[in-house]
């Protein structure tokens, strides 16, 4: 910490609002405004580091340039903040030439978080290549759990519940998205539990963090959420040897009329899918419900990307697309887990893939929404094993309604 030099301004703690004398070195080094870098006391400074060292950040991806996303920044390179390319597996201090749909473009991202030794984790962790999960027979035979799984099951989505929670109160304007798997990361190691996309077919990110037209698997990045914007997030963690999967989409500040009725149906067609669940439904039906409710809101639903089962393995049989006239095949059964996870655009289905080999956009840049949750199918019904808890935020405003 460095003391005020300027006796005459008075300036306020960033943190607490009181009479601050001390500030932030790097602010300092990196000759910001001293309004906001502030402090009252080293523990409010320490208390603050979080949140307060995305100032820094941000000074040093201004000399990307005008766009924020051109040209090379090596500050940032050489703290290991570089662009992803080859579905994780290279990096390069550029930004890839690419036909982009929209306005958004690809940050540099950080490093590869680390999971403490003691966290029990799936056979991708260290080499990024999953083993038991592409040669099992449950990618071929929709598994009934036994008692057992689906208790552990249920503690695990219920992690993945509080982790996607801690992540939407990070929502709003100038948070980062890498900012937002940090927090992710950090809850799901705390909980003993492993963050399941990392190092997944060599996704670099704890978790998936998805921009206006990006339609899923967004890799977290340096770029700073905008108002306006909307974001998807999705966790999956891994817990006592099965993965819990859920994920939902925020608004960030103002959003345009547009954009919420975009997110709202897209939760409504999640929900509508959701309350045909129960033995004997046919997989294929919740694609005609989800489709039935898009198509009537001048909006597609996403054709490349579907539900599937989960549990022991991150991805299994069943398949469950979202979208009508689908060829899926067999039924419900008490015991079955699996994901339904409708993704729909303001324009046309198609998608593009981007550069990094993970980021899926919508062909013509116009926006996309998602909700997932993990289901179990019961002797009755339903049993949804990520739903909302009572302590999670209130963050959907329709809910309210």
């Amino acid at each position: 910490m460095a003391g005020g030099s300027d006796a005459a301004e008075t300036l306020s703690c960033a943190r607490c609002s009181n009479p601050a004398s001390l500030q932030c070195p790097k602010c300092v080094q990196l000759k910001l405004p001293r309004e906001g870098a502030a402090f009252c006391t080293q523990d409010c400074f320490k208390a603050s580091w979080s949140s307060h060292k995305s100032v820094h950040l941000k000074a040093k991806l201004s000399s990307l340039g005008t766009d924020g996303a051109g040209g090379q920044n090596s500050d940032l390179a050489s703290e290991g903040w570089l662009y992803c390319l080859r579905k994780g597996q290279s990096r390069t201090p550029k930004l890839p030439p690419f036909n982009w749909t929209g306005s958004l473009r690809p940050y540099p991202i950080s490093v590869k978080r680390n999971v403490p030794a003691h966290i029990d984790k799936p056979d991708w962790a260290n080499d990024g290549v999953p083993k038991v999960e592409p040669n099992s027979d449950w990618q071929h035979r929709v598994e009934i759990k036994t008692p057992d799984q689906i208790e552990r099951m249920r503690e695990t989505c219920r992690i993945a519940r509080e982790v996607l929670d801690a992540a939407a109160r990070m929502i709003r304007p100038g948070v980062t998205t890498d900012e937002i798997d940090r927090v992710v990361h950090e809850a799901t190691v705390a909980a003993g539990a492993y963050p399941s996309p990392l190092n997944y077919h060599f996704f670099p990110k704890s978790c998936c963090t998805s921009v206006n037209e990006v339609i899923c698997h967004g890799i977290p990045d340096a770029r700073k959420l905008e108002d306006g914007d909307i974001i998807n997030v999705d966790v999956t963690v891994y817990y006592k040897g099965v993965h819990g999967d859920l994920n939902e989409t925020y608004f960030v500040g103002n959003v345009d009329e547009a954009s919420r009725k975009l997110v709202q149906c897209t939760y409504e067609c999640l929900d509508k899918a959701i309350s045909i669940v129960k033995p004997g439904v046919r997989f294929r039906d919740v694609g005609e419900v989800i489709n039935r409710h898009g198509s009537m809101s001048g909006l597609s639903v996403v054709k490349s990307y579907c539900g599937h089962g989960i549990g022991e393995l991150f991805h299994c049989a069943p398949n469950i697309p979202h979208y009508g006239r689908n060829k899926a095949v067999g039924v419900m059964k008490a015991g079955q887990t699996f994901t339904i996870e409708p993704m729909i655009n303001a324009g046309v289905w198609r998608d593009q893939m981007w550069p990094d080999g993970w980021t899926a956009v919508t062909a013509d840049g116009k926006r996309s929404a998602q909700f997932e949750h993990t289901l179990l199918v019961t002797e009755t019904g339903v049993e949804v094993l990520t739903a909302r808890l009572p302590s999670s935020p209130d963050v959907l405003p329709w809910l309210n309604k």
